[in-house]
């Protein structure tokens, strides 16, 4: 039925426009009533947008399910890996999705609160793995908005593309950018040995050769 909805949905939208299709229609296309439409969907424009509260709940479920030795940039990027399998499993339908919804700014303000939802359920997870430390909340939230741009980036670029090309190559990448900057990856060592100090003693108006060769000799001692 929810799949049925959604088919009717996006065929009188690509016929007649999003504005001018109501659930009425909607539902007559289905051959079902209106009690059928809402019990699946609170509004119109929540069927446009049908999967996109079982991927929230998906990676919610994810990343309260990780452990403290996950490495938290690393786990953020895996959970907005989520989204875009979402969209991968249906191409032609995400690209349908994507250009109607640059059509319609009501749709448009609806995805921007739905990406939001994504942003906070990863800065959540952040903050509580950054808890104590200096500016961890920032960096939290820092870190959230550029996972979501990153992968935003790259979903949208494949999805202007009518989905051809490799998604998750794309999405790879632009995740391993952000990892590259936040993640945490080992510390390099740091040479606490005090550094050495050599003074040269040289007659005035010695020739440069002269000082030369005695620097290079005095650095060349134990």
């Amino acid at each position: 039925m929810r799949e049925a909805l959604v088919a009717a949905a996006f065929q009188l939208f690509l016929e007649r426009g999003y504005e001018q299709t109501t659930v009425d229609d909607i539902v007559a296309l289905a051959g079902v009533g209106r009690r059928s439409f809402f019990r699946y969907f609170p509004s119109k424009e929540d069927v446009v947008f049908p999967d996109h509260e079982r991927c929230l709940a998906d990676m919610t479920a994810f990343l309260s399910t990780g452990g403290e030795e996950d490495e938290p940039v690393g786990r953020v990027c895996d959970a907005a890996r989520l989204v875009l399998r979402m969209y991968a499993e249906n191409p032609a339908f995400s690209v349908q999705r994507y250009r109607l919804t640059k059509k319609v700014p009501g749709l448009r303000a609806y995805e921007l609160s739905v990406v939001w939802r994504y942003e906070r359920a990863l800065a959540e997870y952040l903050r509580g793995r950054f808890a104590g430390r200096r500016d961890g909340t920032l960096r939290a939230d820092v870190i959230a908005a550029a996972v979501v741009a990153a992968h935003n980036n790259a979903l949208r670029s494949w999805l202007r593309s009518d989905g051809k090309g490799d998604a998750t190559a794309a999405v790879d990448h632009a995740l391993g950018l952000v990892q590259a900057t936040f993640g945490g990856g080992p510390t390099p060592p740091v040479d606490e040995r005090p550094e050495d100090v050599v003074v040269v003693v040289s007659r005035r108006g010695a020739p440069l050769w002269r000082v030369v060769q005695e620097i290079e000799t005095t650095l060349g001692r134990d």
